[in-house]
């Protein structure tokens, strides 16, 4: 990856609707030479999706926390496995630091974020669960 490969990533982390010709102006190239790019970083797997970002509030969602889960070790892959196929589970992270997993979870209201960390918490190989509310999201 060259300087502006990293330009070009860093628009699309920002907007992955950004038109070719924003992107080409921005970098002074062609459009041609930005699809070209942008070919070659989906092939090199540097991009692997083009996504959305929304707003759980719009959804009806009063909630987003982030859970920290510990597990008994042989259990981490069950149970990191049931969790991804929760329909509360934005994003489920296998991690080092103080939880073996990290969960982003949407809630709709105080009772219903009290039912997900219950849930959680029945998952055989389940440990701990350790919640806490995103308050806003600052970047």
């Amino acid at each position: 990856m060259d300087e502006k490969d990293i330009v070009l990533v860093n628009e699309l982390i920002e907007n992955s609707r950004a038109p070719l010709t924003h992107l080409a102006k921005k970098l002074g190239m062609t459009d041609v030479a930005i699809k070209k790019r942008l070919k070659k970083l989906e092939k090199e797997g540097v991009i692997r999706k083009y996504t959305i970002e929304v707003d759980p509030t719009k959804l009806g969602f009063k909630h987003v926390a982030l859970i920290g889960i510990d597990t008994e070790p042989e259990k981490i892959l069950d149970v990191s496995t049931q969790l991804a196929s929760k329909e509360y589970a934005y994003k489920v992270y296998l991690t080092t630091g103080d939880h073996m997993l990290m969960l982003e979870a949407w809630a709709k209201d105080n009772k219903h974020l009290t039912q997900i960390i219950e849930d959680i918490g029945k998952i055989p190989g389940v440990k701990r669960v350790c919640p806490a509310i995103i308050l806003e999201k600052l970047k």
